[in-house]
């Protein structure tokens, strides 16, 4: 019971944040729920993060296979400040990313927060919930912050 009510929190937030995303998500867990297909979900949980993942990556990869990018995109991303900032952002990315799944091995309980923090930031902030890797990498460089002092 305790379970449907936060996915109907959820489901709430979302809609009243006009955050699609985190509103299909919870109704779709709720309808698993009610229909007692829970069996589902452990599938859900681990293969499917890393189907959304696969999926992630393949429409960003997209234009490469469809060839909207031209060796000018290539050395523009090279040579130009946007771009060369671009590459620095994903090197940042795949670094917090490491450093999340590390913190997420170690402390398995932090997924709540991260949870909590993913829902909050879509709902209200605007934000898409696509980087629990990365919002855990930077989760675990503010932990060191915060307990280095």
């Amino acid at each position: 019971m305790f379970h449907d009510l936060c996915l109907l929190a959820m489901l709430f937030l979302g809609v009243v944040g006009n955050n699609y995303l985190v509103s299909i998500s919870a109704a779709l867990l709720l309808l698993l729920r009610l229909l007692g297909l829970n069996a589902l979900l452990p599938y859900l949980e681990g293969p499917g993060l890393r189907v959304g993942l696969t999926l992630l990556i393949l429409s960003i990869l997209t234009p490469f296979a469809q060839g909207h990018i031209s060796l000018d995109d290539i050395w523009g991303a090279v040579a130009k400040p946007r771009g060369a900032t671009a590459i620095l952002g994903g090197i940042a990315g795949a670094y917090l990313g490491a450093r999340g799944l590390a913190l997420l091995d170690a402390y398995p309980e932090s997924i709540t927060g991260l949870v909590l923090g993913t829902l909050i930031g879509s709902t209200f902030f605007k934000g898409i919930p696509v980087g629990p890797l990365v919002a855990a990498g930077m989760a675990a460089l503010l932990a060191d912050l915060i307990l280095r002092f």
